[in-house]
């Protein structure tokens, strides 16, 4: 295929998990070796290993020298079949530390019952409009972009969880939680701003809730009024019974 060298700007955004990285992402940028500014968002289902600054650094940046501004949001995935050396958050964030852009934040989790490890990498301030499979690992920080979130792991979600949640995504319009571990404190009191395991969860532009993957106790944590605060023109989802 013919190489593309007056192509300055390109972005390629996918939010379904994808095969091809290897074979067809990497290659097509090759073909870019002009690029001023790069923008990707991409869900990769990797072989091994999981995709880090190295990664990123061999199969895109050097084959940009002229590569100004790139921004990146890659959550890859990798199926677990007995490693023994795992890579953890410090492992991938030590990749970035001659980044050239070094506002870098990663998140990594192992998930033993599905058998698999989830890397998420991505250039901050976060500008983006959705951020899926957020779990317990989540390091923070402020986004108003972000409209539509998800929600999954295999531990347990707290009410200071819930309630980090609601002060990083101020604008969140559409949340989706997946947990089936029920919860280990469920106490909560009236609003603290110096606790947060006993400050009220306020989600002021929430229009969709789904629940339907969800133990009950989150059904309790968003629809009780100490715990959550939600608008009242609310579509919820779940699957309930009695």
């Amino acid at each position: 295929m013919e190489n593309l060298p007056d192509l300055k700007c390109f972005s390629l955004h996918s939010g379904a998990d994808t095969l091809a990285y290897d074979e067809l992402i990497v290659p097509l940028l090759h073909r870019m070796f002009n690029l001023e500014k790069l923008d990707l968002y991409l869900a990769i289902c990797c072989k091994n290993p999981l995709i880090d600054g190295n990664n990123l650094k061999k199969n895109i940046i050097n084959h940009m020298p002229k590569l100004d501004k790139f921004k990146f949001n890659i959550r890859s995935t990798v199926r677990l079949d007995n490693q023994i050396n795992l890579l953890s958050n410090e492992d991938i964030q030590y990749t970035f530390n001659d980044f050239p852009n070094n506002q870098i934040i990663s998140c990594v989790d192992y998930f033993s019952e599905i058998k698999q490890g989830q890397c998420h990498i991505y250039s901050y301030p976060y500008e983006w409009k959705e951020y899926h499979q957020i779990t317990n690992s989540f390091p923070g920080g402020i986004s108003n972009n972000v409209r539509e979130i998800s929600l999954f792991d295999e531990q347990p979600f707290e009410h200071y969880f819930i309630f980090q949640i609601s002060k990083s995504f101020p604008c969140m319009k559409k949340l989706t939680l997946i947990n089936e571990k029920p919860q280990n404190d469920k106490q909560c009191g009236k609003l603290d701003d110096k606790n947060e395991h006993l400050s009220i969860a306020e989600y002021p532009h929430l229009s969709q809730l789904n629940l339907t993957e969800a133990h009950d106790d989150y059904i309790e944590e968003f629809l009780v009024d100490t715990k959550t605060c939600l608008p009242n023109n609310l579509y919820l989802s779940v699957d309930y019974q009695v």
